[in-house]
């Protein structure tokens, strides 16, 4: 080795020993007769000190040193006059007899710190130097942490990792596909996995009754801070199991994590139907670390002559806690938020309950004082308190004032950093209609099972029938998601005529599987975690490109090596493809 330590280790039980340090010069300091040299490798950093007086060549070649220089430096510890609690080597120092430059470095295009002056496009091309920052390799050593602990607990609870296929066959449920040209067999193509999820049911029919895998999938979507087109799944399967056994065994796996890489005990996770999500918070996801449950006025508001209320299919409000004194331009500011095509809300209506006991609201023309008092106190509003209500839609209107609870729980602080809640959703429906194609959808994927009891229902009410599924969620992000699945041919058939399949087309897209279900297919379910975001949550980050080593930007390119890109004509011709 080059280096006899790194530069993160040393301590006072050194002082004395000679050693030598290698990484890259940090920052430099020149206090006349001395030069000081903050020296940074993956592990830490250390002050290298150069005495004018003593090797005044050695410290003029210590001033020649630039940012980012690679350099070899040879000492002996010594204890340093002015400590610096901060830095696990922050008593100590290196007296430096000798140094080599390994190599040079020109002038990085931004700060290697914490508090870098780069903004994120350009460190994204120069990720490599944007990688050398203490706050991103951290990130890289929470994701390492996370994969090492979840491999040792899956191990000891009898899971064996397998490696499934890259290259596979697309199909038309899904996000869309990456695809990939085959040039021994012009003219076809294969896909790149959006989740192994059928490989690990042939796994299951294989008796491989505990399998998972750390594996890369592939989703050719709209990107944005929880989504990449490559990311990364805790993939898991289990036979002979019921969803009970799925929750224990999943929840064990995220309680240890927290146990393990954080020091946090989250104790058991609620359980929470997607009727009652759906609901108090308008969403799937609901974040618990706060309240601001709906209250659900319809029959307190309609009659009143307010048109808007009056044709509305649901009203719906939220109180806010201590508001009241929320000015006009503020309740302007939060309508408009409301109004953007993202959230969708025709407008606002408000309750201001004063701390004088004195209401007002933005409806005093149609509702008299008993009526808003109703309101408040189906509300549980106390003096004080802001009520900020949306009728329309049912499922529209729930979810944008999902959306806006989740934005009032960020302007009043609700929603803390390092606080963690955890809760399983369950009781998803099985499908959902769009109008557009006039068929169903599955909610999850094809192969979920229904609930047992509601398998008579796919002939008669497909819409009301519930999927056997379920969901991890963390702090309003959906962290995973499973289900039991489908092991008769017979109800799979069924569940692909009910999407619309003709059974030509379910056999050439899933004959695969369909068939395996004839040799004794046991029953099984599993579930996916996505890693991305379960770093990203770990880590307090916003987005999952700072926990992902080479990440693609919002376009879904890698700007470091210039990414999609074009190939050559020779290339195209071998795999028989002409561009238009």
């Amino acid at each position: 080795m080059l280096r006899t330590h790194t530069c993160g280790e040393l301590n006072l039980t050194n002082t004395g020993i000679e050693v030598t340090l290698c990484g890259w010069v940090q920052r430099s300091r020149d206090m006349g007769g001395l030069t000081f040299i903050d020296l940074r490798d993956r592990y830490g950093i250390t002050q290298l000190v150069f005495n004018m007086q003593g090797n005044a060549v050695l410290c003029e070649e210590a001033r020649g040193l630039g940012r980012e220089f690679v350099i070899a430096a040879y000492g002996k510890v010594a204890e340093r006059s002015n400590k610096n609690p901060k830095m696990p080597t922050g008593d100590i120092e290196i007296l430096v007899d000798r140094i080599e430059i390994l190599n040079s470095s020109k002038i990085p295009p931004f700060t290697i710190e914490d508090n870098t002056d780069g903004g994120e496009e350009l460190r994204m091309k120069y990720r490599y130097l944007d990688l050398r920052r203490n706050i991103i390799r951290k990130n890289l050593e929470l994701r390492h942490k996370l994969a090492i602990e979840t491999r040792n607990y899956l191990n000891l609870q009898g899971f064996i990792e397998i490696e499934t296929p890259v290259m596979i066959k697309s199909t038309p449920e899904g996000a869309r596909d990456f695809v990939v040209p085959s040039r021994m067999n012009q003219g076809q193509f294969y896909a790149l996995p959006q989740s192994p999820q059928t490989f690990k049911q042939l796994l299951m029919v294989a008796g491989f009754d505990r399998y998972f895998q750390l594996v890369k999938c592939f989703r050719d979507e709209d990107l944005r801070a929880d989504r990449q087109p490559e990311f990364t799944q805790i993939d898991c399967e289990m036979s002979f199991v019921t969803q009970e056994d799925i929750l224990d065994t999943f929840e064990g796996l995220t309680r240890q994590l927290f146990k393990s890489v954080l020091g946090v005990e989250t104790g058991v996770f609620p359980r929470m139907t997607y009727d009652d999500a759906m609901k108090n918070y308008g969403s799937d996801k609901p974040d618990i670390r706060f309240g601001m449950t709906f209250t659900d006025i319809t029959d307190l508001s309609k009659g009143k002559g307010l048109r808007v209320f009056d044709n509305a299919e649901i009203i719906v409000c939220i109180t806010a806690k201590g508001c009241s004194e929320y000015s006009r331009k503020q309740l302007d500011e939060l309508t408009d938020w409301v109004k953007r095509p993202q959230i969708g809300a025709s407008g606002l209506i408000y309750v201001k309950y004063g701390n004088d006991g004195i209401i007002k609201s933005s409806i005093d023309k149609f509702f008299t004082p008993d009526d808003l008092s109703a309101i408040l106190n189906r509300s549980d509003a106390e003096p004080g308190d802001l009520i900020l209500i949306l009728a329309g839609k049912k499922t529209a209107t729930q979810k944008a004032l999902g959306e806006l609870r989740q934005e009032m729980g960020n302007r009043l602080n609700l929603r803390r950093p390092g606080e963690f809640k955890p809760l399983w959703v369950t009781g998803f429906p099985l499908l959902e209609w769009d109008e557009e194609t006039k068929r169903f959808y599955a909610m999850h994927h094809p192969f979920t099972s229904p609930v047992p009891g509601d398998i008579p229902l796919l002939d008669t009410d497909p819409g009301k029938v519930r999927a056997n599924a379920y969901d991890l969620v963390i702090n309003g992000v959906e962290i995973g998601g499973g289900s039991i699945r489908i092991h008769n041919k017979d109800l799979q058939k069924k569940m692909f005529t009910v999407l619309g399949f003709s059974d030509e087309l379910a056999q050439e897209q899933f004959g695969f599987l369909m068939n395996a279900f004839e040799f004794g297919a046991p029953p099984h379910g599993g579930i996916a975690f996505g890693f991305d975001r379960l770093c990203t949550i770990f880590g307090g980050g916003d987005s999952i490109r700072d926990f992902i080593a080479f990440p693609k930007n919002n376009s879904g390119r890698d700007v470091m090596i210039d990414t999609p890109a074009r190939i050559s004509e020779e290339q195209l011709k071998e795999l028989g493809i002409k561009l238009v």
